[in-house]
């Protein structure tokens, strides 16, 4: 089959000629800055082939490119070549960042063009400063990219729904009554939202206009005055949900009419936003003689911290969770056992039927990995049916899955061993485990951060010269998005915010190791921060491991744990025994205890 990308690109630069512009950039991002995209909104992806949910292309007149990072390499080399596109490898030594690529390579008199709509207002202000350095200049106002897309896809229709309330715990007036709260600290009389996880999460609402998260396409405007508007298509909300939805003060309209009520906004109004989660078209609607409160949207914090409440619901759904594994990955040894032929593929549809079918499922968190030995060095690889491998019984299969519950929202990976493992296979499986085990150990102070603890779970892989090159932790949402912040762990950033870790915070704990070629191994678990001891110099926090689920020993090298490590690892599989038998039964249960017994 025939690359697609040369002939789309040319397209696009003959668009390109018509209008004068030198340069299109084609950010991963659609009006809400989501990380992953409604199909509308794939321009990037359409354009150069490449799927990876991170990544920006730019395309000038005789050359192109797509900037990505570590995790991404591998694939966007496969998936470009041919293409035109040239892969350009972020934060690595000589290679410059986009926008300093564009600073290098346009003129006075350029112009760059970018759809307002996929680009933030705070972006929009960097890449002003950064053209009129070089004299280039910036249009927002051309979507190039959207007139060459003759078959683009529609914006989604999904229906809307209630949260319901036994699960959602929290009421949406209470919400928003404390949002409220903190508009009226800020000074603001207005604030706008477009982050579609904090519309969700504020609303009680949920809705499936984004593959594998539980959201909608909506804009909403809260008013200091008990009044709001949610800006989303009417045919997606049941005339009784409105109803709800006005007795608790928000009125509905139209997706599209959210610019032209901000400008109805006059001197008086105070309007509280976060622009680096607002696009510069809707931002561009608000008049200037209105007063801008530049903050973080309040509800992020808000609903990064988990009540009592729905952490019990997480705790159930993490068990059910982990049964579904258990019952997924005994089929897959009996397969495998038996001689079946098994792919990587099969791997995802014995999940699937084992999730779906425990109660308040409603669908994959994210498409599932199952990276079977050299693909597991593959960070976000992913299985499809004119690429997989086909599982033997020997080597490491890595599986990163997850589920979507009415009561949470799960993310884990194992690393299973299908039969005889190599000694680096297990050296390295171990290494990453002490990694983990090391920063879920550990304790700290109130008031640190995530970069401040990352380093815990790769000293057992520094100090044999290896490491990785992904983050060791994002947070979660609530049955919202897989990936959810202001928290996170990862390596330190200059000019990074350093966000606190607090109380009731879910973030998984996930070290990894990739070796090109040869295999890969992530060990992944979700932990809760939970208050642990008061001393004089303050107080200290822990974490509670929630995801429920055992590791297959089998890849382990047990003589390069110490007795601390030993006794946490047979802690856990006591734990996850207790929580997982009542359960299972036969060879389930047998698969479990089995995988389950002490060192």
């Amino acid at each position: 089959m025939n690359n697609p990308a040369p002939a789309r690109l040319a397209a696009l630069r003959a668009a390109m000629q018509q209008h004068g512009v030198a340069a299109v950039l084609v950010p991963s991002a659609d009006p809400h800055l989501s990380e992953y995209l409604p199909a509308h909104w794939a321009a990037r992806e359409w354009l150069s082939g490449f799927t990876g949910s991170a990544g920006t292309l730019i395309v000038a007149r005789d050359q192109a490119g797509v900037w990505t990072d570590s995790r991404y390499f591998a694939q966007a080399e496969q998936q470009l070549a041919g293409s035109g596109v040239s892969l350009m490898k972020l934060r690595v030594p000589h290679t410059p960042e986009h926008l300093e690529w564009l600073q290098q390579h346009l003129h006075d008199g350029d112009v760059l063009a970018v759809a307002g709509d996929s680009v933030a207002a705070t972006t929009r202000q960097q890449i002003d400063r950064r053209l009129a350095d070089s004299g280039a200049s910036l249009r927002t106002d051309l979507d190039l990219p959207g007139a060459v897309w003759a078959d683009r896809p529609a914006l989604p229709q999904a229906p809307v729904v209630e949260h319901e309330p036994a699960y959602a715990c929290i009421p949406r007036a209470d919400k928003l009554a404390r949002l409220r709260k903190a508009m009226h600290k800020l000074g603001a009389t207005h604030h706008l939202l477009s982050s579609l996880d904090d519309i969700a999460w504020l609303t009680n609402l949920r809705g499936s206009d984004v593959e594998c998260n539980p959201v909608f396409l909506a804009h909403l405007l809260v008013q200091a005055d008990r009044r709001a508007t949610l800006f989303v298509g009417r045919a997606k909300l049941s005339d009784t949900l409105v109803a709800r939805l006005a007795a608790d003060g928000i009125g509905i309209a139209d997706y599209a009419a959210v610019t032209s009520t901000l400008q109805e906004l006059g001197p008086a109004d105070r309007l509280l936003l976060d622009s680096s989660r607002v696009v510069s078209a809707v931002a561009a609607a608000i008049p200037p003689e209105v007063t801008r409160i530049e903050a973080a949207n309040p509800s992020t914090a808000f609903k990064a911290v988990k009540s009592a409440a729905e952490l019990e619901h997480i705790r159930d759904v993490m068990r059910r969770d982990g049964a579904a594994l258990v019952r997924g990955f005994r089929r897959l040894e009996q397969r495998l056992a038996a001689g079946m032929t098994v792919t990587e593929l099969d791997v995802d549809t014995l999940l699937h039927e084992e999730r779906s079918v425990q109660p308040g499922w409603v669908g994959e968190s994210f498409a599932t990995i199952a990276g079977y030995q050299a693909n597991g060095a593959l960070p976000h690889y992913r299985a499809t049916p004119e690429s997989h491998s086909t599982l033997q019984a020997k080597g490491l299969l890595l599986v990163d899955s997850g589920g979507q519950y009415l009561g949470g929202t799960t993310d884990i990976t194992r690393v299973l061993a299908l039969g005889e493992t190599t000694p680096e296979q297990r050296r390295d499986a171990t290494l990453v485990l002490k990694g983990m085990i090391g920063l879920s150990r550990a304790r700290f102070p109130r008031g640190a951060s995530g970069p401040q603890l990352d380093a815990l779970a790769r000293a057992p892989l520094w100090a044999s010269g290896m490491d990785y090159g992904h983050g060791t932790g994002h947070g979660v949402g609530y049955f919202l998005n897989v990936h959810e912040g202001p928290q996170s762990i990862r390596p330190p950033v200059a000019g990074g915010a350093l966000v606190a870790l607090e109380p009731g915070m879910i973030s998984s704990i996930e070290p990894g190791l990739y070796k090109p070629g040869r295999h890969g191994i992530r060990h992944e678990n979700l932990a809760v921060v939970v208050e642990a001891d008061r001393t004089e110099f303050g107080e200290f926090l822990a974490f509670e491991t929630l995801t429920m689920c055992p590791f297959d020993r089998r890849a382990l090298e047990p003589g390069l744990l110490n007795p601390e490590e030993r006794a946490w690892l047979d802690d856990y599989h006591a734990s996850v025994r207790a929580a997982l038998s009542p359960l299972l039964d036969d060879a389930d249960l047998e698969w479990l205890n089995r995988h389950c017994a002490p060192l």
